[in-house]
């Protein structure tokens, strides 16, 4: 029998780059169909009431933009410029989207990797503790305090959360991503906390550090619910396996019981909704960004659609659902590593 050609890692990794592409290329259609068919005229949006009542400015305008060519030629005509880096002209600011993009996607990165990590150590903690001390006071407690998290709305529980510890307590900075009297860093990532460490000013690292602690647990909050609730659940499925009964009457340590049976057996699908709560951190975060006068891609969205901005909505549309595939593909690739059966299918 011949070897395979390729190793089986680099084959998986290949065969989900390929994947990965026909997405993306799938999200350009369905991103260009959605926000075209919406049942509005971007040209009365654009032009106002009054020029919109004069058909020679509606149709040169229409021309401008290209909206009198039919679907499937505004379609490729759009696929040609986002091969070329361009996702196309704000309506409202003449400002190429992808620059504006740019601007903004830093700050709901850095929110998203606050969030997340904040997420991950509480829910997986919270989670385990639960299932390890089932059907104990400890795991009603948890599951009522989980329970909470997903059902309370974010916007409330930002509103609330600003006017305790800002207003009332005073132990967070205010709205924002700095206070309005420090420069920011020198822009390398535009992640301004790793962009002051960079820089060597710690002053600056602190006050954007914690200008990111509040905004971040609130985001956080419903993600920690989700994921105690199903980390839960995976252990508990994991926990009454025959190889964790066999380690156990081997008698095992309690502790390498726990972490290396049965933890790393319920990592797997833990994986994929922590992928997944990623990336809906990122281009879910509208209310709180708003909140927090935080200037990052959910309102930068929010403004485009309230305008019907549509090369700033399809531009945020194509962005998020990159994302999506980016972080899905990174899943698949750590699915890879963690269990050897999936690389070898």
């Amino acid at each position: 029998m011949k070897p395979p050609l390729l190793p089986p890692l680099l084959r998986y990794i290949l065969i989900r780059i390929g994947i990965s592409l026909i997405l993306i290329w799938g999200v350009t259609i369905v991103t260009f169909l959605m926000t075209n068919l919406v049942p509005t005229d971007p040209v009365a949006a654009i032009l106002g009431d009054r020029a919109a009542a004069d058909p020679e400015i509606v149709a040169a305008t229409r021309e401008r933009l290209g909206l009198d060519q039919p679907l499937i030629v505004q379609y490729f005509t759009y696929l040609s410029n986002l091969l070329q880096g361009d996702m196309g002209v704000s309506n409202q600011t003449r400002t190429p989207v992808l620059q504006s993009i740019g601007q903004v996607f830093p700050a709901s990165i850095e929110l998203g990797i606050g969030a997340i990590l904040i997420s991950v150590i509480i829910g997986l903690l919270l989670g385990l503790a639960s299932a390890l001390k089932q059907n104990t006071i400890l795991d009603h407690a948890i599951r009522a305090l989980s329970l909470i998290g997903i059902s309370a709305p974010t916007f409330w529980i930002a509103a609330v959360g600003y006017y305790v510890f800002f207003f009332k307590l005073r132990v967070v900075p205010g709205a924002g991503r700095l206070d309005p009297w420090i420069t920011p860093p020198p822009r390398v990532t535009g992640l301004y906390t790793v962009d002051s460490l960079l820089a060597g000013q710690m002053s600056t690292f602190i006050n954007a550090f914690g200008h990111l602690i509040l905004p971040s647990c609130v985001l956080a909050l419903f993600t920690i619910g989700l994921l105690t609730r199903f980390s839960r659940s995976s252990v508990l499925d994991i926990i009454r396996l025959d190889y964790v009964t066999a380690a156990r009457a081997k008698g095992l340590p309690a502790r390498t019981v726990v972490f290396k049976y049965i933890f790393r057996g319920a990592l797997v699908p833990i994986i994929t909704v922590v992928g997944l709560a990623f990336g809906s951190l990122l281009s879910g975060a509208v209310l709180t960004e708003t909140v927090f006068a935080w200037n990052g891609l959910g309102q930068y969205a929010f403004r485009g659609a309230t305008t019907l901005d549509l090369p700033v909505i399809m531009g945020v549309g194509l962005v998020i659902g990159i994302v999506y595939i980016i972080v899905n593909f990174i899943v698949d690739l750590i699915y890879g590593f963690v269990d050897p059966r999936v690389r070898v299918r």
